[in-house]
């Protein structure tokens, strides 16, 4: 199936799980007409029996055409209404990708930006996620080294050519954080703040952290919208 790169019903953008299965369903039956619900729900990711439901609803909408072959085995064929619908939900994912990464782009850069100017140098993220991998891309527009990404679960591999550590005191000199867990972004946020100062720790605001009220008005945790 195409994959979301983020959770992007989480996050407010308006590709939704529902509609992410429901692509996900008719471009399996558009690749393999003969696919076995089980092979569909392994790809898809979901259980059997929601892979099964999405299918019938397919074929009540009149996407897809179920025809018996050989063996007692079942055909799937996409109608022409339901290459329409596929054509329309690959639209809007891609539409909606397109929209998170400008927009992660941009709140990343900023805090980006406002770490250079501060002379912040050695930046760490944690979590990986697309968002991560968006941040190394930015540091290369400004004076900053991304030392190392903090996924405690992950310690000791790599991602983007980067050292993946178990906590922020592995990193080496870590100047400032930016938090880039897209599933589980408050954990990220206060673990962060209790290994480094909570004034170099920051969320872009699509993650939508929730902030203390004793933070400083003029610090950027979240950068803005």
């Amino acid at each position: 199936m195409v994959k979301s790169p983020v959770s992007q019903q989480k996050n407010g953008d308006s590709f939704s799980s529902r509609d992410e299965i429901l692509l996900g369903v008719l471009s399996a039956v558009e690749t393999d007409a003969q696919i076995s619900q089980r092979r569909m729900s392994h790809d898809l990711g979901v259980a059997l029996g929601l892979a099964n439901a999405y299918l019938k609803r397919c074929v009540r909408k009149g996407w897809i055409k179920i025809q018996q072959v050989p063996r007692r085995r079942y055909a799937y064929y996409l109608t022409p209404q339901g290459f329409a619908e596929k054509s329309r939900l690959a639209g809007e994912y891609f539409s909606t990708s397109f929209n998170f990464f400008r927009r992660a782009r941009g709140q990343v850069s900023e805090l980006m930006d406002y770490c250079s100017v501060r002379g912040w140098r050695n930046v760490a993220l944690a979590g990986i996620s697309d968002l991560a991998e968006i941040a190394v891309i930015c540091a290369h527009d400004f004076p900053i080294t991304v030392v190392a990404i903090v996924e405690p679960a992950r310690a000791g591999g790599h991602f983007c050519g980067l050292p993946v550590k178990a906590s922020f005191a592995d990193c080496g000199t870590v100047d400032a954080v930016i938090i880039t867990d897209l599933a589980a972004p408050e954990p990220a946020y206060r673990s962060a703040v209790t290994q480094i100062d909570a004034q170099r720790v920051f969320a872009p605001s699509l993650l939508r952290v929730a902030l203390s009220k004793t933070v400083d008005a003029d610090i950027p945790r979240r950068a803005a919208e």
